[in-house]
This record gives C-alpha cells, sequence and structure tokens, in this order.
C-alpha cells in the first residue's frame, strides 16, 4: 500500500511538472500607451475588480520597472518590449528621425514598396523594414516553423506593427474611413474577419456618442477640477461633455475613450476569427491602446479626462479578460500589461506652482547656423535638428577643410549654454560611452544608434519641454515620469505577488522567452524577470 501511494505521489509530481512547464495557449501582450506607473494607485479607488485590479490581486506586479535610454517615445517604447534591446541595437531611434542619406525626415514604419490594403489611401504603406531586430513575436513564429499565430492590433500603426515584428499580421485604425487596414507587406486583402469586424460599423457608431464622465464629478478625487488653464481641450473645449457628433470625420475617435473600446473589439474578434490559443503551439495577440496618449498629450495627467480614460480602460480589460475566460479558457493564457513610456505635468502648471520648470521654445538649427558662421565664417552647415539632436552637413565640413568633431564639441558647448539644456554630448562621445553607463549619458548611449542618430545630443533640464504651447503636454526624456511604467503579469503559472526589485523594460522579452521556452531573440539584452518563472 505504502508503495502504490508513493508511486501515485510520483505520477502527480510528474504531471504537475509537466504542466509547470507547458506554455500557454496564448499569450497577449498589451501596452498602455503614455501610462505611469503612479496611474495604478492614484485611480484604483475607480477601478472595478476584473480589469487592473485582476493583475493587482490575483497576478504579479513589478512596481519599479523602467526604460533606460533616451527618446522615451512610442515607436522605441513598443520596440524595446518586443525585442528585448534598445533602439542602439534594433535601430528604432524615434517615431521619425532625419535620414541623411536621404536628407529627409523618415517614419519609423512608412514604406513606399507597400500598399494599402483596406482602403484607397497610403495610410496602409507600412512595414517593419526598419526594425533591424527580432522580436520575440519573430522567435515563436520561427521556433514552430510558422504555426503559432501572431497578430499585433492597435489604433496607431507603430503600435501594430512593431509588436508583430517581421513575421506577424498587423491591423491598425484609419482615420480617414473609419476602418482597420493592414499593408501589402502582410497579405493582399483583409481577412474575412477584419471584413466583419469593419461592417459593423463601429467607428460610425461611436462618432455620434457623447464623452461624459462615467461616474459621478466627485468621484475624480485624483484629478483637479474639470476646467483648467493648462489643458490643449478636444473640439474647442475643456470641459465635459464632448458630443463628438459635432465633428466631422473618424479623426476624433482616437482622440476619445471609444478608440480603446474599437481596439479592444478588435482584438476580441482577431481571437476568434484566427482561432487564437487552438491549436498546439502558442499563440501571440498584441493589443496597443493609443488613445491614452492622445488625451494625454491633450490635457496632461492632472485631468478629469484622463482620470475617465482609465476608468473606462480598466472596464475595457475587464471585458476582455472575461472573453478570453470563455475563448481560450481561464488558466489557459499569459497576459503582461505596459507601457512604452509615461508623460511630464504640464510645465506651465509647475511653473504656477513655483516647481522648477519651462519651455525651450529657441529656434535651435537658425542659433547653431548663426555661431558656427561667426565661429566658422560657414553657415547652412545644420541639416536637421531634431529629437534632441543635430545633424551637421559633414561633406560641407569637410570641403571646408574643418574637423568635424572639433565643430560637433563646439555646437556641444553652445547648446549647453542654453537654458532648458542639461547635458550635451558629441557623436564621439557616444561611441566611446560603455553601453552600461548609468546617468544621462549611458541613457543617451542605449538610444543612439550609429548609422541613425545625429552628431550632437542634448538632454533638457527636469520637467521642460520643447514645445510652443503653454497647455497640454509630452515625454521623451530619462526623468522617472517618462521612464517608471507599470509592468503587470497574470495568467498560467504566474503567481500572485510583487517586488520592488528595479527591472528595465527590456527585461520583459527574455521573460517571454522563458515562458515559451523559446530561445533569446538576437538582439535582446534584458534578463529574465525571476520572480514570474516557475522553477
Amino acid at each position: 500500500m505504502f508503495r502504490i501511494l508513493i508511486c501515485l505521489f510520483l505520477c502527480l509530481s510528474v504531471l504537475q511538472v509537466n504542466a509547470q512547464d507547458e506554455p500557454p495557449k496564448l499569450v497577449v501582450g498589451i501596452v498602455v500607451d503614455q501610462m505611469r506607473q503612479d496611474y495604478l494607485l492614484r485611480f484604483r479607488h475607480n477601478f472595478g475588480e476584473e480589469g487592473f485590479n485582476r493583475f493587482l490581486k490575483e497576478g504579479f506586479e513589478f512596481k519599479n520597472a523602467h526604460y533606460n535610454y533616451i527618446p522615451t517615445y512610442t515607436a522605441p517604447g513598443h520596440s524595446a518590449i518586443y525585442t528585448g534591446t534598445t533602439p542602439a541595437v534594433n535601430g528604432i531611434i524615434s517615431n521619425q528621425w532625419f535620414d541623411q542619406q536621404l536628407n529627409e525626415q523618415v517614419y519609423c514604419a512608412y514604406d513606399s514598396t507597400m500598399s494599402t490594403v483596406g482602403s484607397d489611401n497610403a495610410n496602409g504603406k507600412m512595414s517593419p523594414h526598419q526594425l533591424l531586430s527580432y522580436t520575440i513575436t519573430d522567435q515563436l513564429r520561427l521556433r514552430t516553423q510558422m504555426r503559432s499565430k501572431v497578430v499585433g492590433i492597435s489604433i496607431k500603426d507603430r503600435g501594430a506593427v512593431f509588436p508583430a515584428g517581421h513575421l506577424g499580421d498587423a491591423y491598425w485604425f484609419d482615420s480617414e474611413t473609419g476602418n482597420f487596414i493592414t499593408s501589402s507587406y502582410y497579405q493582399e486583402e483583409l481577412p474575412g474577419w477584419v471584413n466583419d469586424l469593419n461592417n459593423r460599423g463601429l467607428a460610425d457608431e461611436y462618432r455620434k456618442q457623447t464623452w461624459s464622465l462615467a461616474l459621478a464629478p466627485e468621484k475624480y478625487t485624483a484629478s483637479g477640477p474639470d476646467e483648467s488653464p493648462y489643458e490643449g481641450g478636444l473640439m474647442d473645449k475643456t470641459t465635459f461633455p464632448y458630443q463628438l457628433s459635432e465633428t466631422s470625420g473618424y479623426w476624433i475617435i482616437p482622440t476619445t475613450p471609444f478608440g480603446n473600446t474599437i481596439v479592444t473589439e478588435g482584438a476580441k474578434a482577431a481571437v476568434t476569427g484566427e482561432n487564437l490559443g487552438k491549436q498546439d503551439d502558442p499563440d501571440f495577440l498584441a493589443i496597443s491602446f493609443s488613445s491614452t496618449d492622445y488625451i494625454g498629450h491633450n490635457f496632461g495627467p492632472n485631468s478629469m479626462e484622463v482620470e475617465d480614460t482609465y476608468i473606462r480602460l480598466d472596464r475595457e480589460l475587464a471585458s476582455l479578460f472575461a472573453f478570453l475566460d470563455d475563448e481560450v479558457g481561464a488558466g489557459e493564457y499569459v497576459v503582461f500589461l505596459t507601457s512604452d513610456h509615461g508623460v511630464a505635468d504640464v510645465p506651465k502648471r509647475l511653473m504656477d506652482l513655483h516647481v522648477s520648470a519651462g519651455y525651450l521654445r529657441e529656434n535651435l538649427s537658425g542659433k547653431i547656423n548663426d555661431f558656427l558662421d561667426q565661429k566658422y565664417e560657414h553657415t547652412d552647415w545644420v541639416r536637421s535638428v531634431s529629437n534632441s539632436q543635430v545633424f551637421l552637413n559633414r561633406d560641407k565640413i569637410s570641403a571646408a577643410g574643418f574637423d568635424l568633431e572639433t565643430v560637433c564639441k563646439e555646437v556641444a558647448l553652445q547648446l549647453l549654454m542654453i537654458e532648458g539644456v542639461s547635458e550635451t554630448y558629441t557623436f564621439e562621445d557616444m561611441v566611446h560611452t560603455p553601453f552600461n553607463a548609468g546617468g544621462t549619458s549611458g541613457a543617451l548611449r542605449r538610444g543612439f544608434n550609429q548609422k541613425r542618430s545625429g552628431d550632437v545630443l542634448y538632454a533638457l533640464e527636469p520637467n521642460w519641454l520643447q514645445s510652443g504651447s503653454d497647455t497640454g503636454t509630452s515625454h521623451g526624456t530619462i526623468y522617472n515620469y517618462d521612464t517608471h511604467v507599470p509592468v503587470l503579469w497574470y495568467g498560467k503559472n504566474i503567481p500572485a505577488g510583487s517586488t520592488s526589485r528595479r527591472y528595465e523594460i527590456t527585461d520583459i522579452t527574455p521573460t517571454l522567452a522563458m515562458i515559451l521556452n523559446l530561445m533569446l531573440p538576437d538582439g535582446s539584452t534584458g534578463i529574465p524577470m525571476t520572480e514570474v518563472l516557475s522553477e
């Protein structure tokens, strides 16, 4: 009898180990555009039990997760999450950047060789061709001989393209037609489920809606007053309600919480239409909620509009989880949630509160050219100033007989004299800065790609923005308000708990690789978040 019990115990132990080693049927990656870590606690009193609180009560929270590079923008953020490395390696140095060979600004996902699938405009001429590294979703497809399905869906094209990687499928919202579209890079026609989704006319439905507060006004204790001089507003106003039918066109949808609702419905349609989570190999659904970013830029983090957006997003998450429980099976999927960057408070508000803040409104290109004209008796050496980088005309400098690095150092010193600029570095400084260096120089180095970045780089003081407006806000720096984002896990074999140990955003992909039993993607520089991994 004793031997029989021992055998049963050993068999059960083996079965348990095998169950823990089995990857989930579906991984769902959720990126909430422009979500700061503090929003979880600030707005939690208005959250329900099955949205963010499912993560916080039944999943695992990494309280001290950060971006470790500059600039903290949307395209670099999504790329870092899914490649496990920074712009220095994956090449996505910004949403757009100056291409020195083409002598023009290029958009991160634009691909002139592609055509739009799903509409007659150019909004689908996109691909991941600028992404230099594999993504974890690419690695999954390669590992399973392309049997695993990968779908990326978002309002923004870049929020779908980079998570889907080189080998997945991506769909995004077309603000001209109100439909989801894709690119000929992925396929020649929309699959049936996307056509069915578009035929539901969701954009037409929500364009007739009114954006009102989801709760009574007195519940919004984490926000300032509804009427505020620091908000850019929507439809020429800054107070609720917002009657969307007073505008024409579908552009209004992404700037309201209804944009997130449409993405949620798109994600559900993808699960059903592609039968995600229903085969032997794991599938991957990458969702990016972009409306939070549009609203955050317009109104700032102290607004009732932002708080209301997260209350509504909490309900979208609850709806999504309930759907996944039914369609894939509770305990059969893994979800992680994070953000591509945070956001600064509105500098004008801080200035009025006597907090150090400001705006850099100098014409830097003109100022640098004037200096170079006086110093070297040459001008028009500045080709572009963008993304806190100066691109010089190297050919003209060389033809005039001057040393490029000497000119770069002079420009860096001039920039440092401008109020609001905190640090400056040259191309050579970056080349000789270790990849693991700390401080601003290390953050700039991890965002610096030798073939794509500029000749002189600069960083701003805390709470400073390059903006011509006293309303609204932005992001892009190495300060905590831009780098500190939530990282939440929930699902199969994910324990309940939390940690204050510091992790980088590039650690998400190595963790996924362990969960899915995959080799690390080629450029990955992160480490696994061991707290959520089964031993």
